[in-house]
């Protein structure tokens, strides 16, 4: 998608603090972290969001929720334990049109979120 941040994070031209990369996934430092540990994890394919994931791309996002135990294990939260947030359009606080999971971890969390 042209003017995606987060497809441009993957193409390389815009840095990103990557803490894991296989050949689907990227998992990289939020710039504007909401705890001490904030991860995104997204797939390297454009979906938008999980309204659209579909029979096409279903085992990409699997292979995103598979991997995210082992990003939290080496951002050193599994332990102690973390949140994993997707937001959903507008309403839902969805800021970037691409799918993304946020790794939250390294302190007491707050129920409810906001």
């Amino acid at each position: 998608m042209e003017n995606c941040i987060f497809c441009k994070i993957v193409a390389g031209e815009i840095p990103s603090q990557k803490v894991y990369e296989d050949d689907t996934i990227l998992a990289f430092k939020d710039i504007d972290p909401k705890a001490p540990v904030h991860t995104i994890v997204i797939p390297k394919a454009h979906i938008a969001s999980l309204n659209e994931v579909d029979g096409d791309n279903l085992k990409d996002i699997a292979h995103l929720i598979s991997k995210i135990p082992q990003i939290a294990k080496e951002q050193g939260v599994d332990a102690s334990g973390y949140r994993v947030v997707n937001n959903i359009g507008r309403d839902g606080g969805q800021t970037v049109a691409h799918i993304h999971f946020h790794i939250l971890g390294g302190r007491a969390l707050q129920w409810p979120p906001g």
